[in-house]
């Protein structure tokens, strides 16, 4: 499990009710229908794209990461944007999700962008 983010950990200190319902509110989502993690965190990335929040893509990146998906299941869920979003924001958001790959420990340059075989 990652590290909580720095201003995340401080709302939390500073707002605790509120905070702790976002909390619950969150892990109700989660819960609630038949979507398994990895699945839940690719759409997560995909509301994120939409919306060109990069640091909810960053999160979600690493979230989909840790819940098991491979590089280019989250590369596609980006790509998958383009028509809907167009080039450049798919692009930034492909950006931001490299940003990510980029400091992952078992990233290979090799594999960034690779078309599918």
């Amino acid at each position: 499990m990652r590290e909580v983010p720095r201003t995340h950990r401080r709302f939390r200190a500073v707002y605790p009710n509120v905070g702790a319902a976002y909390e619950q509110l969150g892990q109700a989502t989660q819960e609630w229908g038949p979507l398994d993690k990895k699945t839940r965190e690719l759409v997560k990335l995909g509301i994120a794209v939409g919306d060109k929040h990069e640091g909810a893509v960053h999160s979600h990146t690493r979230r989909a990461l840790d819940a098991g998906a491979a590089p280019d299941e989250i590369r596609h869920a980006v790509l998958l944007s383009l028509t809907t979003i167009g080039f450049p924001n798919m692009i930034a958001a492909m950006t931001w999700v490299e940003d990510v790959l980029d400091n992952e420990p078992d990233y290979d340059e090799e594999d960034s962008l690779s078309p599918p075989e």
